[in-house]
């Protein structure tokens, strides 16, 4: 009853916050008991556009590392502001948000050459804290009960979380950039003076993924309305 009463309530979660932490854990899930190895999933250039390994593309966004600490801080993270974004400034709008998961995965890759990275999942998920951030501003966040801050120094936070680790900052620095260039398209430069919206969801997207707005001008026939039908 109990993993029935957990898995009802994990299908109330939005539809792209559990894709992708399913996707998450199930790959971590795969590679704990040895299905999967992590160099079957790493981003290489070599192998995605010389052997055509193209799923690499895909699957350095969703291993986090073994099961740990790590892995743990990372899908409360992804779980809690994914679902916040979704729910939030994303309510009715599946396509932009899987839009921006386009955008931010297309950007890290290319900037990852440069970078050397290898798997890009926590980037990722500092881009959904980042945009989440700038979107809240007013909102005061309580860091793990250590420290008490507004929700735009969150992203700088965990930048320095990582550095008491002994982690590389790099990952968390091109979620920023990232996450700052997705938000200054979308919610800053529309705003300026001769500015306009540069991110535009592809149709196929929106015709896939949101529901159809109603015609407010459409009028239904006699048969769809309601109370007897009139012969």
């Amino acid at each position: 009853m109990a993993w029935q009463g957990l898995a009802a309530e994990f299908l109330q979660v939005p539809a792209v916050t559990r894709t992708y932490t399913a996707a998450c854990v199930l790959t971590t899930a795969a590679v704990q008991l040895e299905l999967l190895s992590p160099f079957q999933l790493y981003f290489n250039p070599h192998l995605v556009f010389r052997k055509f390994q193209v799923w690499r593309l895909v699957t350095n966004f969703l291993f986090f590392g073994p099961l740990g600490f790590s892995f743990f801080f990372n899908m409360l993270f992804v779980f809690r502001y994914c679902r916040m974004l979704e729910e939030g400034s994303f309510r009715g709008r599946t396509a932009d948000f899987v839009f921006m998961f386009l955008f931010g995965g297309v950007l890290m890759t290319l900037l990852g050459l440069l970078g050397s990275l290898f798997f890009l999942g926590q980037a990722l998920t500092v881009m959904l804290v980042y945009v989440w951030s700038r979107r809240n501003p007013r909102v005061r966040v309580n860091f793990f009960g250590l420290l008490t801050f507004q929700a735009p120094f969150l992203p700088w936070a965990l930048m320095g979380f990582s550095l008491l680790l002994g982690n590389s900052i790099l990952v968390d620095l091109l979620g920023i950039a990232v996450g700052h260039i997705y938000y200054f398209l979308e919610d800053v430069f529309p705003n300026q003076p001769g500015g306009k919206r540069l991110l535009l969801t592809p149709s196929f997207l929106k015709l896939l993924l949101d529901a159809r707005e109603e015609d407010p001008n459409y009028l239904p026939l006699p048969e769809e309305q309601p109370g007897p039908l009139q012969q």
